[in-house]
């Protein structure tokens, strides 16, 4: 299971790009145009309208010698890189990768500090320019003296040449810092050096012009102020904002050094950029006096451990990913390659608690959303149309990049469905090294758009897998589900991953079988001596920092956490929520202190949509939300989350943690549910059929109620409780009505709406359901049996199997005439050969071109909805109720709504009807010997009062 890492010697030099050979080669003489191209998608499902196809590009590349046009991409830059390519291979140039040994690599170095303190480097917009000029305003000694940290930070390739000479420095980057005063003492004759102090000094001044231009640039017409978050190396102590004021002509690092306590800038080591790539956050700490060069180390085997005066401070190394020792300060501030002047911008508590919370694949996607208390990773990628936020894969991307590791390989495999010829995709779990199967993949991505629309009969999976920066193997993610759609089948494999790592961050200080135990159900392969490796700080910070862990746990998922007094206003429009929908609330969350009108606002949205059923916001905010109809509004409270979470989202921290510490505290929540997009399973069919689909089920079910003289009716996974809801308004024989379900959201939107109904009118005679004298609703698997069930007049079980997994449905056709044994059972299911009417009558929408996967075509009928697991065509269903009713003693007819019959493709929703041809009294002899176990749990009961 264990994986080793390649020998320092196996690392190469990375290859220029073709575009930037090109670049080399003939500068602003090499022109790239890009053009779009639009090709439609060719379906092989008639009747089908149809579909635009992706936007793809095409480049044209002319140079002065000749001109080349790619193939067409999904993206821009593929398209250019593949032009340039073209254009090498017809020059004859072919791009090759060779080895730095560490002793050329040392000389490189030198030679690229030399460099860095020339008159013509002075000429460029480098970051280090900048640094240059604000060092002129110092005086004394320090007057033209760069900190070596600000050098080890700010010039990428003096870090990539000392990857070569001990990679070490990948994990350890202050590593360079030594490197780079080792290397200084070569030029001794042209920078000055300190055995005290870490700065490099040319020793000759610059000539006037250059140093007036450059001090002119670096110098500011204004004081500054900037906030900075302030993180003690004792995580007792709390993170606190400070100001750092910087006058016209100081040097920004030297106020910095203040801070801490240091005598100058040379004693102030720099992490790398915190967050976004582009960003000018980083920590700033101090430099033991210890942290000097030892002269008597061998050139080329500077230790790797960095010993330093101080603890470790480990919530600003979590933050940065390596190690930070002492106080730290968290600030944005520094010389870019964009502009001249200083860069700068806030930190502040809240800042720094964002930071935190985005180094989890949860926290990432709570941010995306800006909904830091309401948000939820969700558990499964149902379409990309219904998907808000950042999507698995960029979440995928971004974590990786927060952690330092290799850009995540995705390993698309092509899967044959019966009859269909041998797949074209293939594995890459063969490749032999990370960087070849990192170009492998890129390559078979960028021509997977004509690939995929040869494969019209096949689904798909995907691999992930995720390397270190030295590319030694951590994880590797198997999916077993198959997908129509690559995009689907890759979104979905990312989103495993995601997912444990948010098990792995919530309970990283867990025995590391638990960790394999719980990867096992992900599908997911652990390398755990590589995994241990590059998340060591993360367990660090752990085991040193409990409340630390709070942050990373989900919201609301405990009873620490739960729902209290909720209270719904608003009348009932009917117009509800169910899963697959997609509601757009508007909410508020306030932290209010207990016995006191103080409330502090911390989280609003005026629209918020979310996923029903998928886990896309807290448990709380779904449980109300699916008791609410549109227009109604609820407010309820909850105890305190983790602090870590509060701080994240509150403006004002000082504020927030002054109220925390002053009395007890609790969280109110206020939600409006203003409107909803129904499930495009209703929506097809409401374009299609009046009355709706769903009602000609309900008045097909009554009429067989009213035909039977049904006293007793059960509901097989009743759901919100709609059919049970409209049979209150239908004048029926019934007198006890049961609803079944395995879901407790929806059981508790049922109970409402019955309960609303039922108590309402409870004293009035003339109601449809006056003769209704029992209601309850159990929470329980469909597939179990539970005996107080048994022998009901009548079964319903309208548009639900198909929610199942296929053998899970037909355990439940022997489960329910086996032991339920009703005297008439209506089972309905979707038509899969209905499909191609509805989704022709289904006009295409904006929403309906995302849903469809860029690069491929449309293979065949979608399912109606993307939680169902199956549809039967007729034949598939007539067979499975027919042998169904020929086992159980029952006689079986088929009908169905929305449709004529012998018409094709026939009903919408086809129905069986299965009636039991043996007495009642031979049904409770059996159930005498029978299992009488109550393994439903009763949520709600109505009785009505006998007057």
């Amino acid at each position: 299971m264990e994986t080793k890492g390649h020998p320092a010697v196996e690392l190469k030099k990375t290859t220029l790009t073709p575009k930037a050979i090109i670049h080399q080669k003939f500068g602003s003489k090499a022109c790239f145009t890009v053009e779009e191209v639009k090709e439609p998608i060719h379906t092989e499902c008639p009747g089908l309208i149809q579909q635009k196809g992706p936007c793809l590009y095409r480049c044209l590349l002319q140079l002065p010698e000749l001109s080349v046009v790619s193939g067409t991409f999904r993206k821009k830059k593929d398209a250019e890189q593949s032009a340039a390519e073209m254009a090498l291979e017809k020059l004859g140039i072919h791009p090759t990768a060779s080895d730095l040994t560490p002793q050329e690599a040392w000389e490189s170095l030198v030679a690229r500090i030399a460099y860095l303190f020339s008159e013509k480097f002075l000429t460029s917009l480098h970051p280090l320019c900048g640094h240059l000029g604000a060092t002129l305003w110092r005086k004394g000694d320090l007057c033209g003296s760069i900190p070596v940290s600000v050098i080890a930070v700010y010039d990428t390739k003096l870090f990539n040449l000392c990857k070569y000479i001990n990679p070490a420095v990948e994990s350890n980057p202050l590593l360079v810092n030594l490197y780079i005063m080792r290397a200084a003492t070569k030029l001794s004759g042209f920078l000055s050096t300190s055995e005290q102090h870490l700065w490099l000094k040319k020793q000759s001044p610059y000539p006037q012009d250059i140093s007036e231009s450059l001090s002119i640039q670096a110098g500011m017409l204004e004081c500054i102020q900037v906030a900075a978050a302030k993180i003690p190396s004792s995580t007792e102590k709390p993170i606190e904002t400070v100001t750092i004021w910087i006058s016209a002509k100081d040097y920004y690092l030297d106020i910095i050094a203040k801070e801490l306590d240091l005598e100058d800038a040379s004693y102030v080591l720099i992490s790398r950029n915190v967050g976004k790539a582009s960003s000018e956050t980083r920590l700033f700490f101090a430099a033991s006096r210890s942290f000097c060069l030892d002269q008597s180390s061998d050139l080329l085997n500077v230790k790797e451990t960095l010993h330093f005066e101080g603890s470790l401070n480990a919530r600003a190394s979590y933050l940065s990913g390596q190690c930070i020792f002492g106080d730290a300060i968290l600030a944005s501030i520094g010389y870019t390659w964009k502009s001249k002047d200083l860069s700068y911008e806030d930190i502040t508590v809240q800042s720094y608690y964002r930071m935190l919370i985005s180094k989890t694949p949860s926290g990432i996607y709570k941010l995306s959303r800006e909904a830091i208390f309401a948000a939820e990773l969700p558990s499964s990628f149902t379409t990309k149309a219904n998907w808000r936020g950042s999507l698995p894969r960029d979440i995928l991307y971004m974590f990786c990049r927060q952690h330092r590791l290799l850009e995540p390989v995705f390993s698309p495999i092509s899967c044959p469905l019966k009859g269909s010829s041998e797949s074209s995709g293939s594995s890459l779990k063969d490749a032999c090294s990370a960087t070849e199967e990192i170009e492998h993949v890129r390559g078979a991505l960028s021509t997977a758009g004509a690939k995929q629309s040869e494969v019209s009969g096949c689904t798909f999976k995907c691999d992930v897998k995720l390397f270190s920066k030295s590319e030694d193997l951590i994880i590797v993610c198997s999916p077993e589900g198959k997908f129509k759609k690559q995009n689907d089948a890759l979104q979905n494999a990312c989103l495993k991953i995601l997912s444990w790592l948010n098990e792995y961050f919530k309970n990283s200080s867990a025995p590391f079988e638990i960790l394999y135990h719980t990867a096992d159900s992900f599908n997911i392969q652990i390398h755990s001596k590589n995994h241990c490796k590059e998340f060591a700080v993360c367990q660090s910070v752990r085991n040193t920092q409990l409340n630390m862990l709070g942050c990373m746990r989900p919201l609301c998922t405990g009873p620490a956490y739960g729902m209290r007094s909720l209270k719904i206003e608003g009348s009932d429009s009917g117009v509800c929520p169910c899963n697959g929908s997609i509601p757009c609330i508007r909410y508020s969350i306030s932290l209010v202190v207990k016995g006191d009108n103080l409330k502090e606002l911390i989280e609003a949205c005026e629209e918020f949509e979310f996923e029903i059923g998928v886990g896309a916001v807290t448990t709380d905010v779904e449980g109300v939300v699916m008791q609410l109809c549109v227009g109604q509004s609820a407010c309820f409270t909850t105890e305190l989350p983790p602090s870590e979470l509060i701080l994240a989202s509150a403006a004002d921290s000082a504020r927030t943690l002054s109220l925390l510490s002053s009395k007890p505290c609790f969280m109110e929540y206020a939600i409006a549910l203003t409107k909803l997009t129904e499930p495009m399973e209703e929506r097809m069919e409401q374009a299609l059929f009046s009355p709706p689909l769903s009602k000609q089920r309900v008045e097909f079910a009554v009429h067989h109620i009213i035909e039977s003289c049904a006293a007793t009716l059960v509901d097989f996974g009743c759901g919100a409780g709609s059919l049970l809801e409209a049979l209150l308004n239908y004048p029926t024989s019934l007198e006890k009505i049961v609803g079944v379900d395995i879901s407790p959201k929806g059981l508790a939107r049922a109970a409402k709406v019955l309960n609303s109904k039922l108590v309402t009118n409870s004293d009035v005679d003339d109601v449809p359901y006056a003769g209704i004298k029992s209601v309850i609703l159990y929470e329980g698997s469909i597939t179990s049996f539970d005996s107080r069930l048994h022998g009901f007049d009548i079964g319903t079980c309208l548009e639900v199997i198909e929610h199942m997994e296929e053998d899970q449905a037909c355990l439940f056709g022997d489960v329910v005439l086996s032991s339920f044994r009703p005297r008439i059972l209506i089972i309905s299911t979707p038509n899969y050969e209905y499909n191609v009417v509805l989704q022709r009558s289904n006009p295409a929408s904006q929403e309906q071109e995302e849903e469809l996967d860029e690069k491929s075509s449309l293979p065949s009928c979608r399912f109606r909805n993307h939680d169902h697991k199956f549809e039967w065509t007729r034949e598939q269903f007539s067979r499975w109720a027919s042998d169904l009713a020929a086992r159980h003693n029952y006689n079986v007819e088929f009908s169905g709504v929305g449709g004529t019959a012998g018409v094709e493709p026939g009903f919408a929703s086809q129905i069986a009807v299965f009636i039991r041809k043996e007495t009642m009294a031979e049904v409770d002899d059996e159930l005498k010997d029978a299992d009488l176990d109550h393994r439903f749990n009763v949520m709600w009961e109505w009785n009505r009062i006998n007057k």
